[in-house]
């Protein structure tokens, strides 16, 4: 069983970005993709994965980036899915 945690941002068609946290980013986004799970993505593909990254083996770690990854303003989101921002300048607490 694998116990790596990765956030993920979720592209829509009107260019919004989602984040969750999973253990499987290719089968969430499948589910996404497929109308399963967070409502705030329904009806509103296509959908394409934007950026993930390995967070860890905790999902409590993985959901205090998600909280903090979520409070970005978009552009800082475009940095982060572009390598001009990093995690690691997110002040998260373990």
């Amino acid at each position: 069983m694998n116990n790596d945690w990765y956030i993920y941002l979720v592209r829509t068609r009107l260019n919004t970005l989602y984040c969750g946290i999973t253990t499987n980013v290719e089968r969430r986004l499948n589910e996404h993709i497929n109308g399963e799970g967070a409502k705030a993505l329904k009806g509103k593909g296509p959908l394409t994965l934007a950026w993930s990254s390995k967070v860890g083996d905790s999902r409590s770690i993985a959901s205090k980036y998600e909280y903090a990854v979520k409070r970005l303003s978009k552009d800082k989101k475009e940095k982060l899915i572009l390598g001009q921002f990093t995690l690691s300048e997110l002040s998260i607490s373990n």
